[in-house]
């Protein structure tokens, strides 16, 4: 991908304030933004803390959980739109495809939070009756000035009547429709996790696939209420297939890159199955890509590929 570079950091003094519901969370607690800034046309400085330790993002093999930088610029989707682009609360922001990318190395934990800044370039942008309606960002992550990873997403942005024809029955209130059961997690372990309660796969007779579980009381995945499973669940469940097909024991990988494409929405009422494969070796030595698909009704509604490195700790 080909990114823009800036020439200095923003000063923190220019950085404004991040309002919460910018970046559509509900508890404060889980705001990793602390501030941005223009930093030129459709240019931004978006600025994160990372804490140490995260009831459910935890540290892997000594580093930062790469979810967290996930997490991170999912919240600066939100906050460029409302506050660079003007487009109102309410609006419903989807993503089509989403990449990134992290330095194992750069993400090794400190003793304290780590500060994060991303530089963002946005284009390709598509607008609707003056509205912003779709639009490209490419992004260049820092830890104290040095490379820590790179990003590349497009998302849209439609207006709540446009929302409701897009989503059609399915789109009502969340809780109209009956969801199916909260289906059982496999062991964390293979799923690299720590508690079961954080696993977002359930078994199936059929090797390497499980059933997305879908736990709307899970207080980070399901921050606020939705009608669809939301992005960072697929993402979650993809990192988790990639752990349990390339070693089912459990032992530490570290994800470095992502490559998703969102292709339908996952519905509540519907199993929606997570098949994983992992690929012929095409990376270096002690790096293995897994492709993970998500198929509800016999249509695919997600695919991601995870390069998993096994760094020492």
């Amino acid at each position: 991908m080909t990114l823009v570079s800036y020439a200095q950091t923003t000063p923190a003094t220019q950085l404004r304030d991040v309002p919460q519901e910018y970046v559509h969370k509900l508890v404060s607690a889980e705001v990793l933004l602390t501030g941005w800034a223009p930093a030129g046309e459709d240019r931004v400085t978006v600025t994160a803390r990372w804490p140490r330790g995260h009831a459910f993002y935890e540290p892997v093999t000594g580093r930062h959980d790469p979810m967290l930088l996930a997490e991170t610029l999912r919240q600066s989707i939100p906050l460029i739109s409302h506050a660079l682009y003007d487009v109102p609360l309410g609006h419903h922001l989807i993503w089509q495809h989403f990449t990134f990318e992290v330095a194992p190395d750069a993400m090794v934990l400190d003793s304290g939070p780590m500060d994060v800044e991303l530089r963002i370039t946005c284009g390709d942008i598509t607008r609707r009756g003056g509205r912003l309606a779709a639009l490209t960002m490419d992004i260049e992550i820092l830890r104290d000035g040095r490379h820590l990873g790179t990003a590349h997403t497009r998302f849209s942005s439609n207006a709540p009547a446009i929302y409701r024809r897009l989503r059609g029955d399915r789109g009502t209130a969340p809780g109209a429709t009956s969801p199916t059961p909260l289906t059982p997690p496999i062991p964390p372990a293979p799923a690299g996790r720590n508690h079961a309660d954080d696993v977002v796969l359930s078994p199936t007779s059929q090797p390497h696939q499980w059933q997305l579980r879908v736990d709307q009381t899970h207080p980070i995945l399901f921050d606020h209420p939705v009608d669809h499973a939301p992005g960072m669940l697929l993402l979650e469940a993809a990192r988790q297939a990639a752990h349990a097909v390339q070693d089912p024991l459990g032992r530490p990988a570290f994800p470095i890159r992502f490559e998703s494409a969102f292709f339908r929405y996952v519905e509540f009422d519907a199993p929606c199955l997570i098949t994983a494969h992992v690929e012929p070796a095409a990376y270096p030595k002690g790096h293995q890509s897994i492709s993970v698909t998500a198929l509800q009704e016999d249509n695919e509604a997600f695919s991601c590929r995870v390069t998993l490195a096994h760094p020492t700790p």
